[in-house]
């Protein structure tokens, strides 16, 4: 499977070289991209795998939470508990992943297929990485398991500790800044831009409520969910972009006495 998925990698990031860069506001390069998505995403399988290896409670330290352990930013929502509100924004995270999709019905951007998908692909690889090492670093106990309402099975599951940060919130708010930053570049000139990013903000904002209400996440870890999914989705495809300034290369990295090839960033006045 796992050989399978990084063929399917290579061979999008390949086809992306078969596209005319011309009419794009970006440049892809194997060299650089195809080991970036490729590390991402294997950080990303490694960091949730050290999710699900966190100590679970145990009954009496479940039924010792109090809200008042709960710093008072976050105190309000400490108990919230709700299926419904879960329901949605599942159902919001999956139905945004095809938000991309939508701009293949501009002309210029839907003659950039490869390069498009293989620079989702590193985007959401990126979010990925960030997400789940820093939930496995930073154990946080979900608002829900502050209310008497929730059955101590789901209290005692090591998923009960993974409030920091929001995923879903990050994910959403990857997938609708990034899909925002690419219509702005291919459309400098369109009246439509503001409305695209105002709908970028306003979905991840949307999903960042519900998982609030669900008592998944805190509003701190909403916040840094969304800043995260703002910046990252904005940040790589402008590190892609043409005369940026900013730009991410192959270079040579002299380490002990050796050369080792790696990446680098670099910002041009």
């Amino acid at each position: 499977m796992k050989r399978n998925l990084f063929t399917l990698i290579i061979s999008i990031l390949t086809f992306t070289q078969t596209f005319a860069q011309s009419e794009s506001p970006y440049n892809t390069s194997f060299k650089v991209d195809a080991p970036v998505t490729a590390v991402g995403m294997g950080l990303s399988g490694l960091g949730l795998y050290l999710m699900q290896q966190k100590e679970p409670f145990t009954e009496a330290e479940a039924m010792n939470l109090r809200k008042s352990d709960v710093n008072s930013f976050d105190r309000f929502s400490a108990g919230n508990h709700s299926e419904s509100a879960k329901k949605v924004s599942d159902f919001m995270l999956y139905g945004s992943l095809a938000a991309p999709g939508l701009l293949l019905f501009d002309s210029k951007i839907n003659n950039n297929t490869g390069q498009l998908l293989a620079l989702y692909v590193e985007t959401m690889s990126i979010t990925g990485t960030i997400f789940t090492m820093s939930s496995a670093a930073f154990p946080r106990a979900r608002p829900l398991t502050y209310s008497p309402e929730v059955e101590m099975g789901q209290k005692t599951r090591a998923n009960s500790q993974n409030s920091f940060f929001a995923g879903h919130t990050a994910a959403v708010s990857t997938i609708s800044f990034f899909t925002a930053k690419v219509f702005h570049d291919y459309n400098p000139d369109s009246p439509a831009r503001p409305f695209v990013w105002a709908g970028a903000a306003l979905v991840p904002a949307a999903v960042g409520y519900l998982r609030l209400e669900a008592g998944k996440h805190f509003l701190s870890d909403n916040l840094v969910g969304y800043g995260v999914g703002a910046a990252v989705g904005i940040l790589v495809p402008q590190l892609h972009k043409k005369n940026s300034g900013l730009s991410i290369s192959p270079s040579v990295i002299p380490v002990l006495g050796q050369n080792l090839d790696g990446v680098s960033l670099q910002y041009k006045f």
